[in-house]
């Protein structure tokens, strides 16, 4: 599986490797983000998948690994803490960006990226190509991994209705 060979290809280590680092980076292991993932894995599966089609299409590689890698760097458990001016979508894309300055110098091209990669959710669409590959990668990762979830539920209830069934035989 792709996800599992970003730590062997050197070119995207060489964009991404001092970021992840970073204690500011590795402390979103803490975080769960869809269920069965933590937030640290959600974004170098983002990051790494963009990577390689921004790669494949001659865009800026990166860019797009970069702030693919940092488009949810933020502490908080999103299904949790609510905001009194705005939601989740509109406010953590401005928290990544605040963090992700904390650590290293992001282009306009990155920030943008980060900023609106929750497009869909919020009305901003992406400048650039590399944001709408960032934004639509994250969206299919994200329904992947809470889809496993939905699917492990179902399967949980499936096998309590027929073990009911065969005790009340």
């Amino acid at each position: 599986m792709k996800r599992d060979l970003w730590q062997n290809d050197e070119e995207y280590m060489s964009y991404v490797g001092e970021l992840l680092e970073k204690p500011e980076v590795k402390r979103l292991a803490d975080y769960t983000q869809h269920h069965f993932s933590t937030r640290l894995e959600h974004c170098i599966a983002v990051s790494y998948e963009s990577y390689l089609i921004a790669k494949r299409f001659h865009l800026d590689a990166r860019a797009t690994a970069r702030a693919g890698l940092l488009h949810d760097l933020f502490y908080y458990d999103w299904r949790v803490t609510k905001f009194d001016r705005g939601t989740h979508a509109w406010i953590h894309p401005r928290i990544a960006v605040r963090n992700a300055e904390k650590l290293t110098t992001l282009t306009t091209k990155e920030k943008d990226i980060i900023i609106k990669h929750m497009w869909g959710a919020t009305t901003c669409p992406p400048k650039y190509a590399e944001g709408y590959i960032v934004t639509l990668v994250d969206k299919q990762l994200a329904t992947e991994e809470y889809s496993r979830h939905l699917s492990l539920k179902l399967l949980s209830s499936l096998k309590q209705v027929l073990g009911f069934a065969k005790v009340s035989e």
